[in-house]
């Protein structure tokens, strides 16, 4: 499927939400409140603009969004910036034609021209794995949370980044208003 993904514009925030809220809809393991995160993120400090990617159909409709957002990995006095991939959403009708994967391939690649050197994501353990991104655990990263060790993954954008990174991530205030 043609697909262009660009930089999600401030016009289109609306209809990206709504894309993302629909895309959660029937998803088992969602809150289904991922289209009030991306609001929330997009109001805070987290926001990377360049990061905030829609996928775009050949009817130019937006058809799917991926928000890569800053966190820390703090170890005591410690301090490591990262990004947290979340939510990647693709609207019911045009999943499963690889338009999630083409986002994720997209928003890694700008994220390391921009200058960042990894990743957290909380995702699906059959999922992220396509990607690169490996059992944070393995880092002795922890989530600040108690969430499944398969679940909870980073990717070293430049290699060896995070070989002598660890501690617990600390996410905005915005993912947990």
């Amino acid at each position: 499927m043609e697909i262009l993904i660009r930089q999600e514009r401030p016009e289109e925030y609306k209809t990206t939400e709504e894309v993302t809220q629909k895309a959660f809809l029937n998803e088992e393991y969602s809150d289904k409140k991922e289209h009030l995160l991306v609001n929330r993120i997009r109001k805070s400090e987290a926001l990377i603009p360049e990061l905030s990617l829609v996928a775009i159909d050949q009817g130019n409709e937006i058809v799917g969004h991926i928000l890569l957002s800053k966190i820390t990995i703090v170890d005591n006095d410690k301090v490591v910036d990262s990004l947290a991939l979340a939510p990647v959403s693709v609207a019911p009708d045009h999943q499963k034609k690889g338009i999630g994967s083409q986002l994720i391939h997209a928003a890694l690649k700008k994220a390391k021209e921009i200058g960042y050197h990894s990743v957290i994501v909380l995702g699906h353990k059959d999922y992220y794995p396509k990607f690169g991104f490996k059992q944070a655990s393995l880092w002795n990263i922890q989530a600040p949370f108690e969430v499944p060790d398969e679940v909870f993954m980073a990717l070293e954008l430049t290699e060896f980044s995070l070989e002598n990174v660890q501690g617990v991530v600390r996410y905005q205030n915005a993912f947990s208003e």
